[in-house]
């Protein structure tokens, strides 16, 4: 077994604290990876705050993780130490059910096993990234491209796939006008992933604070939805809006910018629940939807994509003691656009 540094949360209204978490040892198909970063998603902030249900405390968060192999099990096939990779919001699944034999493992029919927060096979409780060490199923484990560096790979494990994932499938591309609501950690690598596959992109943001970086990664247009105007001036406009908010909206008001056809599908998980009227759906034969990460085989493709069109998140690289700082900022929107904790300061 590894012992592994780590940062806990004890309870809803606690700050983090310096652990040490033990890690089972390797199984046949188990890789060991020592995490060289973690993203900080605000699923974590979320779950760390007891928002999304009961938490089994103590808790270590973190589902966006990049480092290296350091030791395999027998029967590994897919890595070898030294590699560079990467584990996104699962790390088991049953790999039996229709979804799992078709690569969509994140909705397993019997539950995947996420990242931190869950239960695994053996019965114990999964903890997460922000810590110095893991043990990983090898199928639950990407490879990491040569030229994206560890610390801005580590978003892309949950930011980059569950933007990515929703794009692809509803096919943004050449002739697809795409809308982002919001301008935050997912909502600005929708931006530039949406760009590089080639679709009319467009911000839809508070307020215009960002409307310089929206440009540069790739927006056609950007406009504050306090604005009323906004809503009027973009009705029917839009094939695919990309929903990556994390707070209640009038999700009817922005079903209206949707045209024949369009859908919109929501990346970001708030609490409170969203109502919509049927009316707005049925007009324009328009599509409410939800999308949740990706399978293995495409958070690879992701990675691929992102690698080929020279596409990163925008991170701001922290130390461990600045975690409880971090998360407060990111529920102030003072951040562009990811923070990353630097696992070397455990």
């Amino acid at each position: 077994m590894v012992k592994a540094k780590a940062r806990a949360v004890d309870g809803p209204d606690k700050g983090f604290r310096e652990a040490e978490i033990t890690r089972r040892d390797l199984d046949q198909q188990d890789v060991l990876i020592e995490i060289k970063f973690a993203g900080i998603c605000h699923s974590d902030i979320h779950t760390a705050h007891g928002e999304w249900g009961e938490v089994n405390y103590p808790l270590v968060p973190g589902h966006e993780i990049a480092g290296i192999v350091t030791e395999v099990g027998p029967n590994v096939t897919k890595f070898k130490v030294g590699d560079r990779v990467g584990v996104g919001c699962m790390v088991d699944s049953c790999g039996e059910c229709e979804n799992c034999q078709k690569g969509d493992e994140q909705y397993c029919n019997k539950g995947n096993v996420p990242t931190y927060a869950g239960v695994d096979k053996y019965g114990e409780p999964t903890q997460g990234g922000y810590s110095t060490h893991i043990v990983v199923k090898e199928g639950f484990v990407v490879r990491i491209p040569d030229n994206i560096e560890l610390d801005a790979a580590a978003p892309l494990l949950c930011a980059g796939i569950t933007t990515f994932s929703p794009l692809n499938r509803w096919q943004a591309g050449p002739g697809k006008k795409v809308a982002v609501v919001g301008m935050g950690g997912l909502g600005h690598m929708a931006v530039k992933i949406a760009h590089a596959m080639g679709a009319e992109v467009t911000v839809l943001s508070q307020t215009l604070n960002k409307q310089e970086d929206g440009m540069k990664f790739g927006a056609k247009d950007y406009y504050a939805t306090k604005d009323p105007e906004t809503f009027e001036k973009l009705a029917g406009t839009f094939d695919l809006i990309i929903n990556t908010v994390s707070a209640k909206i009038d999700a009817g008001a922005y079903i209206g910018l949707l045209a024949l056809d369009g859908t919109m599908v929501n990346v970001g998980a708030p609490p409170e629940p969203l109502s919509v009227h049927v009316m707005s759906l049925i007009g324009r034969r328009r599509s409410f939807a939800g999308s949740m990460i990706g399978g293995i085989q495409e958070t690879q493709d992701m990675l691929d994509f992102c690698a080929e069109h020279n596409i990163a998140p925008n991170i701001e690289v922290i130390s461990a003691d600045e975690i409880d700082h971090a998360y407060d900022r990111v529920l102030n929107s003072d951040v562009k656009y990811r923070f990353v904790i630097d696992t070397s300061t455990m």
